[in-house]
């Protein structure tokens, strides 16, 4: 095997988990969230050499990540129909109380309410911890419009869940 080869697979190992939380952060479906990373990792793998020479996998991964979940979100239509049922596998962990999960699904509710680009500003924001600028050249765009983006993200956010935010601030400050 190539030492190429060897050094993307570890730098898959290295990185699928956070990716995947950011494909999921961006989709909200487990199963959408798969088909993401696995197009943003091939895509990674067919640039690998040039990456790997100029040492921007990272940022690479996060715009193909971004802008292949935008082109789908444009595509909607081409989407298979959803399946409602009564389970949410991809909300509960073991050990988590009730409170833990009806937040997750609250904040899941309130992030599908955002338009794509303001959960892609949040996710790279403040789940990638990446900077205002950092943001604007994965997304594209100029800082200011990051700014704006942020902005107006967190105030739907704080119309869609004030209960969750609420809590959240207790939870940050407990009694």
């Amino acid at each position: 095997m190539s030492r190429g080869v060897e050094d993307f697979e570890a730098w898959v190992q290295a990185r699928s988990g956070a990716l995947a939380r950011t494909a999921y952060l961006l989709t909200g479906d487990v199963h959408l969230a798969e088909d993401l990373l696995q197009d943003t990792l091939a895509r990674v793998a067919d640039r690998w050499r040039r990456l790997a020479r100029t040492g921007g996998p990272d940022a690479y991964a996060r715009r193909v990540m971004h802008n292949l979940s935008i082109d789908r979100w444009r595509r909607r239509s081409a989407r298979p129909p959803e399946l409602l049922t009564g389970e949410h596998p991809e909300l509960g962990r073991p050990g988590d109380d009730a409170d833990a999960v009806e937040r997750r699904l609250v904040l899941a509710q309130a992030l599908a309410r955002l338009t794509p680009k303001q959960r892609a500003v949040l996710s790279l924001r403040f789940y990638d911890d990446l900077t205002e600028v950092q943001t604007a050249a994965v997304l594209g765009c100029s800082p200011n419009t990051v700014k704006s983006q942020t902005r107006q993200a967190l105030d739907r956010l704080r119309v869609l869940a004030p209960d969750l935010l609420a809590s959240l601030v207790e939870e940050a400050n407990p009694r």
